[in-house]
């Protein structure tokens, strides 16, 4: 007989059995992260003719399949990416954020207290602990600004180092990915477990990166990182990694090997963890590091210019309270010179005019035979600059000067003026009563050309003859255009003193002291001077004061107060976008990953049913084997 009961009744048993363990599977792995549900697939074996009827003859497993939605999985990614990102710059954004509110706030408090000080002296000027007291309260500011950009090197140590973390498990990842493609190649592609396991380790990658997958016929994938760096190549595993930045060799750059060779890879475009990390340096750090840099200049050329402009209690003229702003010391990290540049040339860079810097970086082109091309980073804006014997000059507040060497076309230099001011900043004056409490009185005649600027350089001798005080002004008569420069001094009655006498540009010395003059007039200027002192005088230091409320940074558009607060309000307010990004992100991330669990995942109430259903099943057909054993028993026992 074509028909058997025991072998279509063990058919069943055994699809049932099937059945069983693939449910049990997926129960047992209902909480196993990157599992994807399976299903068994059955069929009817081939039926057989017995007469004139076609009879089954039972059923069987036909395939084990992993429920798998590739437009799903990739949904799922995106959002990973998406969301790994958002969160990265809300963490480092929320970290700089609590910099600046917490350290940070010691800065504008510590320039308070500063004013402070000079308006308490200003009311005893001659008072030797209060002029002490106020070169503490120039140290505590100093000491502040220096705290505050140690704390913002060491977010940008911690950033390269979460860097070069990142980038050591992505390999790690490629590793195991083309280890696990080697195997799939043998299978085919059927392995479901290792095909769980290379989604899981996708979907890892993609919280570092943006990625690509290409199936392959083999049964392997191949990945893309960025949509441009190819990381694993069926069972080829290749390597990212990270290298000194250029110029500057503290900015790591990250760098994917292709063909042999190592190539630098545009992390902005990488996405995930690896290019908000790259995006918070270059965007946020570096700005935010920049602009301390722009204020801490502010203030030592605010103040050093206001010493300059009164007498110590010695009746000398004001030396510097804090760090020159091109003091060496200051000078650091203000160029860097690209690898690929062919001349020799060694740059630096001068701060001529603090009011018009902006706090941002340049990118110095040279074409030759003489262009000069300076891009600003943050605007995009182009200046073409005029070299002026070795000087390059018509930048935003400083010129570049060409120490030595030569540039060949196609040359490259970033030029970040306020680079290292935050961490040079100090206190140089030693003595309080160098503090220039009393005025001096240097008043340009009306009909000036305005082309001129005096800067009192020292007092040489207040006995000698015909030196300027009140009552007994000196007028200096200055012929800039003339060959050599000259000068003539009329006294307060406006008489000469002298014929006209040549100096030697740009300092002027008589009458027991020295001056210079910067100018470009065509014309004769004249300055009255009256340099009189007395020690209760505090008329400088009153000037000094006002320099709180003065806007002299960003062409006289802000204050020094200013100057921090705008760095530490950008900053807050790019905390709170990346928080309302990372909301989003989120939101868009769990619909992504719903999808998926709806699809993949494992539902335990629909197991529960199924586990019943072919328990019930395996049963059934365990009693069609006991039904027909016990015919066959019947049969044997009505031929004995």
């Amino acid at each position: 007989m074509s028909m058997d009961l025991l072998s279509i009744a063990r058919t069943g048993v055994l699809a049932s059995q099937s059945q069983l363990a693939i449910t049990s599977n997926n129960i047992a792995n209902a909480n196993t992260e990157g599992y994807n549900r399976q299903v068994v697939s059955q069929s009817s074996l081939e039926s057989q003719k017995l007469g004139s009827s076609f009879y089954g003859t039972g059923t069987y497993v036909s395939d084990v399949k992993r429920v798998y939605n590739d437009y799903a999985a990739r949904e799922l990614r995106i959002g990973q990416t998406a969301v790994s990102e958002a969160q990265t710059t809300y963490s480092k954004m929320s970290e700089l954020d609590q910099l600046f509110s917490q350290i940070g706030s010691a800065v504008p408090a510590s320039l308070n207290s500063f004013f402070a000080g000079i308006n308490s002296l200003a009311d005893i000027p001659d008072d030797l602990g209060l002029r002490d007291s106020l070169l503490s309260n120039a140290e505590q500011l100093a000491n502040n600004v220096n705290q505050l950009q140690l704390q913002l090197d060491g977010q940008m140590g911690q950033t390269n180092d979460q860097i070069s973390a990142v980038t050591d498990r992505i390999n790690e990842i490629s590793n195991e990915l083309g280890n696990i493609n080697r195997e799939l190649m043998k299978s085919q592609g059927q392995d479901m477990q290792l095909l769980d396991k290379q989604d899981a380790l996708i979907l890892e990658l993609s919280e570092y990166a943006e990625v690509n997958v290409v199936p392959l016929e083999s049964g392997s994938k191949s990945i893309m990182l960025g949509g441009s760096i190819m990381l694993v190549s069926g069972e080829v595993s290749m390597q990212i990694g990270t290298k000194p930045g250029d110029p500057h060799a503290n900015e790591l750059q990250i760098t994917a090997s292709s063909g042999g060779k190592s190539l630098v890879v545009d992390a902005s475009k990488v996405g995930g963890q690896l290019g908000a990390l790259v995006d918070y340096r270059d965007d946020t750090l570096i700005p935010a590091q920049l602009e301390l840099g722009q204020f801490a200049l502010g203030v030592a050329d605010a103040f050093n210019q206001a010493q300059s402009q009164g007498f110590d209690l010695n009746g000398q003229v004001g030396a510097n309270i804090f760090t020159d702003i091109n003091d060496p010391s200051m000078q650091l990290g203000r160029v860097g010179a690209f690898s690929s540049n062919s001349g020799n040339a060694n740059l630096g860079v001068n701060i001529d005019d603090v009011s018009s810097l902006t706090g941002s970086s340049y990118e110095l082109s040279f074409t030759a035979p003489s262009s000069y091309q300076l891009k600003d980073s943050s605007s995009g804006n182009i200046t073409p600059l005029t070299l002026n014997g070795n000087t390059l000059e018509g930048a935003d507040g400083f010129s570049i000067d060409i120490a030595s060497g030569v540039l060949a076309s196609g040359d490259k230099f970033e030029i970040r003026p306020t680079s290292s001011a935050a961490t040079a900043l100090s206190v140089t004056m030693t003595d309080g009563k160098g503090i220039a409490a009393a005025g001096t009185s240097i008043t340009s005649d009306a009909a000036n050309s305005g082309n001129s600027n005096i800067n009192l350089i020292s007092i040489d001798n207040r006995n000698a003859p015909g030196f300027p005080t009140t009552g007994a002004e000196l007028t200096f008569e200055i012929d800039p255009s003339a060959l050599p420069p000259t000068f003539e001094v009329f006294d307060a009655q406006g008489n000469s003193m002298g014929p006209a006498a040549a100096y030697t540009p740009p300092s002027i010395s008589a009458n027991g002291f020295t001056f210079e003059i910067n100018s470009t007039a065509v014309t004769k200027d004249k300055f009255t001077f009256d340099l009189s002192f007395a020690e209760g005088d505090n008329s400088n230091l009153v000037n000094m004061a006002q320099l709180n409320e003065t806007k002299m940074m960003n062409g006289g558009s802000t204050t020094l107060t200013d100057v921090f607060e705008n760095t530490k309000l950008d900053v807050g307010g790019k905390t709170k976008s990346a928080e309302i990004s990372m909301g989003s992100a989120g939101a868009i991330y769990n619909q992504a990953y719903t999808r998926v669990q709806s699809v993949s995942g494992v539902n335990l109430d629909e197991e529960a049913a199924n586990l019943m259903r072919f328990q019930q099943s395996y049963q059934a057909s365990a009693r069609i084997m006991t039904t027909a054993t016990e015919i066959f028993n019947t049969l044997f026992s009505s031929l004995r």
